[in-house]
């Protein structure tokens, strides 16, 4: 459903806050996890959003090492989901896939990041507030469920060792 350096289909884009669109999660699948791998979270990051920090939107976490997919509209359809996975709250405030929508006249990218971690899972819900670093942290500081190993699909992650070798964006 994306491509690196493409615009995001309208699909993709947020329905609310003056966009109008589909705010359909995409289709992303990976392959050639690294060893070690124990569970998959996927991440989509809006680094350029005001405040410095970016904006979160989407967290899925507890994605089943066996798992190397995630279907287009997953996001709202439980039953697609692997076995086990858990989307988190995102900065919009609520649990789930929320695409994008930059300010009118503004262009933003978005970073889909497949993480690879080294936990079978993260003890949370729906309802929980997880922070980025909880996922990917970062091989330097030691702390996170990740080895620092992601793909990544329309720029850079947080944390990104150019592990992109094994993430396929469809």
């Amino acid at each position: 459903d994306i491509r690196e350096g493409d615009t995001i289909d309208m699909r993709q884009v947020f329905n609310g806050f003056g966009c109008k669109g589909g705010n359909r999660s995409p289709a992303l699948a990976w392959h050639n996890a690294p060893a070690g791998t124990r569970s998959f979270a996927v991440t989509v990051h809006d680094p350029d959003a005001a405040g410095g920090k970016g904006w979160w939107h989407w967290v899925v976490v507890n994605i089943p090492v066996k798992a190397a997919f995630l279907d287009s509209g997953a996001s709202s359809v439980a039953k697609a989901f692997p076995p086990g996975a858990v989307q988190t709250r995102n900065d919009f405030g609520r649990a789930g896939y929320a695409g994008p929508c930059p300010p009118v006249g503004t262009t933003h990218r978005y970073e889909f990041t497949v993480w690879a971690l080294k936990v079978d899972k993260l003890k949370v819900d729906e309802l929980s507030d997880v922070l980025p670093k909880v996922v990917g942290g970062s091989p330097e500081d030691g702390q996170g469920a990740s080895d620092g190993s992601s793909g990544a699909a329309g720029g850079a992650a947080p944390g990104d060792d150019g592990g992109s070798r094994f993430i396929e964006v469809l």
